[in-house]
């Protein structure tokens, strides 16, 4: 899924669907810094949370040092599309 990534942010969580070049993003804010792989491990983690899974199941896959990001999410796609229908 393609995502939006707030850095260094007040407070942590989803924030809604916001327009991308190619289709709209589900925006995350995390509160970490984007040093080290931080942000990423927190986008995955927070992605995780919100669909109700481990941690584990959400992989950065493309753009790791840029704040738009493609992340992998392990799991059947029907139900992961309805979870996130209803986050969004």
């Amino acid at each position: 899924m393609r995502v939006r990534v707030q850095p260094r942010a007040r407070r942590a969580g989803l924030q809604g669907l916001v327009p991308g070049a190619d289709g709209p993003r589900l925006k995350i804010a995390v509160t970490e810094a984007p040093e080290d792989g931080r942000a990423n491990r927190a986008v995955c983690a927070a992605l995780a949370r919100a669909l109700g899974m481990p941690p584990s199941v959400a992989a950065v896959e493309q753009g790791g040092a840029a704040r738009e990001k493609v992340v992998f999410v392990a799991g059947d796609p029907k139900a992961l599309g309805d979870r996130l229908e209803a986050l969004a």
